[in-house]
């Protein structure tokens, strides 16, 4: 019923499913960013149930959309195919936060030993802008693989397995706008500037690399496989190196863990009862 909906309104080209993914996810992440003029101040335990619910989320969606089907459909049983590229997405993000702060730094002030140092890895004067501007260049990079992840599995044509991953990442990106724009209001810049720059930043990444994810693996069905392992290679590697760590470093790590449990259960319903 829903894959035949999607089919009826937007046709069957997998570059514009990317693309219809994109915007949604881009979409959800702005209304997330939006949250913050009703939401003016969320205690740390309510955040961390809502990352941990995020996390869950992306958890579980990197396997159940693309490292299982990756190897079961897309490489014939073989999970070599998956498993490299698995590894690539993770050296991808791990080699690229060398270059921006870790972001969870900028929500806390806890610095870890390997994050960049605000105001002296760009061109900005003001101390606390250029603290900001390393954020929306960590949280953009960051982004990149769930834009990806939704254009490879619309790519691969299983519109069974694209949707629920689509919606899934959507929601999680709702949390995680609203964490972007709640680091921009606490450095003491406005509100209403910090929600729109926080929904421009997602539809500016997200929407070109979904539209990315599918042209490649529709104009080269081989690098499919590589493509899903890649796209959950660095999705776990956020959840692992950002998400959960700051998450289980306020005291609050039982709700963190429960909306982590949450959010896998909110995965899998949407895989099973959508596909």
């Amino acid at each position: 019923m829903v894959v035949d909906s999607f089919v009826d309104l937007f046709g069957t080209d997998p570059i514009v499913h990317g693309l219809v993914g994109g915007l949604v996810i881009a979409a959800l992440n702005l209304l997330g960013a939006s949250l913050i003029f009703v939401w003016r101040n969320p205690s740390d335990r309510a955040m961390n149930a809502a990352l941990g619910f995020a996390a869950g989320i992306m958890l579980a969606a990197s396997f159940t959309s693309l490292i299982i089907p990756g190897i079961e459909t897309y490489s014939d049983g073989n999970p070599i195919p998956v498993l490299v590229g698995v590894a690539l997405g993770a050296l991808f993000l791990d080699r690229s936060d060398l270059l921006v702060p870790h972001a969870h730094f900028l929500l806390t002030g806890r610095r870890r030993r390997d994050a960049a140092e605000p105001g002296t890895e760009l061109p900005v004067d003001d101390e606390r802008l250029a603290a900001v501007v390393l954020f929306i260049l960590a949280i953009t990079l960051h982004n990149m693989p769930e834009g990806l992840a939704v254009g490879v599995g619309f790519g691969s044509g299983d519109l069974e397995t694209a949707i629920p991953l689509m919606l899934a990442i959507g929601v999680q990106n709702i949390p995680e706008g609203f964490a972007v724009s709640l680091a921009a209001v606490n450095a003491g810049l406005d509100r209403r500037f910090y929600a729109v720059l926080a929904g421009i930043r997602a539809g500016v990444v997200e929407i070109p690399m979904a539209v990315l994810g599918a042209y490649a693996v529709v104009s080269i069905s081989a690098l499919l496989p590589y493509a899903m392992g890649f796209a959950a290679g660095a999705m776990l590697f956020v959840i692992s190196d950002e998400i959960i760590p700051e998450t289980h470093a306020s005291g609050y790590e039982r709700v963190a863990t429960l909306g982590t449990i949450l959010g896998v259960i909110v995965m899998l319903y949407l895989d099973i009862s959508l596909g």
